[in-house]
């Protein structure tokens, strides 16, 4: 959402002072020639003045001073002239010792010309013929004051426009901050479904979310309601086939295949393998992958419960403790991690002698999980062949042998992993991790 408003912003800003500049320079640039236009007029008629100063005097051609201005006599004035006939050059006393440049074209000269004492003269040259001869008069006026004022301006402006386009976008950040707010709203509500927190988003959204906003919640009952489905078909079928498995499994036993040995051990081995299978299947198919919407596993609310219940089913004296974060939540299905957690601890409690721990850390990286106990351990040659389905390594002890390999299935689904070391406690630790974030996701 932030970048949204960023992306805004910055486009806007761009606009913004885009067209200000564009605007300011058209404007500075039409005054520039507007006045340019003016002070020709001024220099045309100063020419002309000029020109009706030349009088025919016992030497020729004489320039008329009395006539003259009172500017062009001051050094520097800013006001110049040059008038150019046969072989003879006058120019101003104005000009000191300067040499003014004659305009190499009739009218108004294009750029500026250098003048005395660092002046840019704006330059007009008008070209006569007076008494029979061809007169050319250069008329001069300073336009470093202009300039300068003109800079003056710019400046102003510049300041004043960077004014208004900082209120400009502070008024943009506000409105397109109000415009977005219902979305930042409609994110913390996501963010919220993701972290367990709700069922669904609310339905007080304005009308162009609405759609967005209804039809996520309409996925997230179907996605909820075909899961429930898929797991209540799931019971169903496991409770369908226990029955003629059991059937099956008592005719295997029965006195009048004592005396086909061979036959009946054939016959349970391949009933206790289906049934193996179909546990295991079983539970592979009940694996939620992602958790639903308010599924998450809180580890306050659920391990109590979970200890509970294996105090009671391994009631020898095995002390049972859990340790994580206060308010720790893994985002993964409730079931999935009650079964996950159910198998580790149920395997731990089998070996462990007086006790069995259980360790949640969650961390930026993602989650640990390590359960220890104090039994006999596991020699390393063993550990990788005890994950394998169904491989039990000592058949004192009850059980099918799948309880790691359910683990196996579920970590996959979660892309985790595990590993089997020693324990602090003199048994075995198995630990478990769990990325932040899972694949496809």
């Amino acid at each position: 959402m932030r970048s949204i408003q960023r992306r805004l912003g910055f486009g806007l800003i761009g606009v913004l002072l885009g067209a200000g500049l564009l605007l300011a320079e058209t404007t500075l640039w039409m005054f520039d020639v507007g006045l340019r236009r003016y002070l020709q007029d001024d220099l045309r008629e100063q020419a002309e003045v000029l020109l009706a100063s030349l009088v025919r005097g016992q030497n020729g051609i004489q320039l008329d001073e009395p006539r003259l201005l009172g500017v062009y006599q001051r050094p520097y004035s800013g006001h110049y002239f040059r008038i150019d006939f046969a072989d003879q050059s006058w120019r101003s006393r104005s000009l000191w010792d300067h040499a003014l440049t004659p305009s190499p074209t009739v009218g108004l000269q294009d750029g500026l010309a250098d003048g005395p004492n660092g002046q840019l003269l704006l330059l007009y040259r008008g070209d006569y013929r007076r008494f029979g001869q061809d007169i050319s008069i250069n008329v001069a006026s300073d336009y470093t004051p202009i300039l300068h004022a003109y800079r003056r301006v710019q400046l102003f402006g510049c300041l004043l426009g960077l004014g208004v386009l900082v209120l400009v976008v502070m008024l943009q950040r506000l409105t397109v901050r109000r415009a977005l707010k219902p979305l930042e709203e409609v994110r913390r509500q996501v963010e919220q479904l993701q972290q367990g927190l709700r069922h669904e988003l609310d339905s007080g959204v304005p009308v162009e979310l609405e759609p967005l906003v209804a039809q996520i919640n309409h996925l997230l009952r179907q996605t909820e309601s075909t899961l429930q489905r898929s797991r209540h078909a799931v019971g169903n079928l496991g409770h369908a086939l226990k029955t003629p498995l059991a059937v099956l499994t008592s005719l295997a036993a029965r006195a009048e295949l004592a005396a086909r040995p061979e036959l009946q051990a054939s016959l349970q081995e391949q009933l206790a393998q289906i049934e193996q299978r179909l546990a295991r299947e079983l539970g592979r198919a009940r694996l939620a992958g992602e958790a639903l919407p308010a599924s998450h596993f809180d580890c306050a609310a659920e391990l109590p419960g979970l200890f509970a219940t294996l105090a009671m089913v391994h009631n020898r004296g095995v002390t049972l403790d859990w340790q994580a974060p206060p308010g720790l939540r893994l985002p993964w299905d409730r079931e999935d991690v009650l079964e996950l957690l159910g198998n580790l601890l149920d395997n731990a409690c089998k070996w462990a002698q007086t006790k069995v721990l259980l360790e949640i850390v969650g961390g930026v990286d993602g989650w640990l999980i390590r359960v220890d106990d104090d039994g006999p351990g596991m020699a390393a040659e063993f550990r990788g062949e005890a994950l394998n389905r169904g491989i039990r390594l000592d058949e004192q002890v009850a059980g099918h042998g799948l309880g790691l390999a359910i683990v196996r299935d579920i970590l996959d689904a979660w892309h985790g992993s595990l590993v089997l070391q020693d324990s602090p406690l003199g048994g075995l630790r198995v630990v478990i991790e769990l990325p932040a974030r899972r694949e496809g996701s």
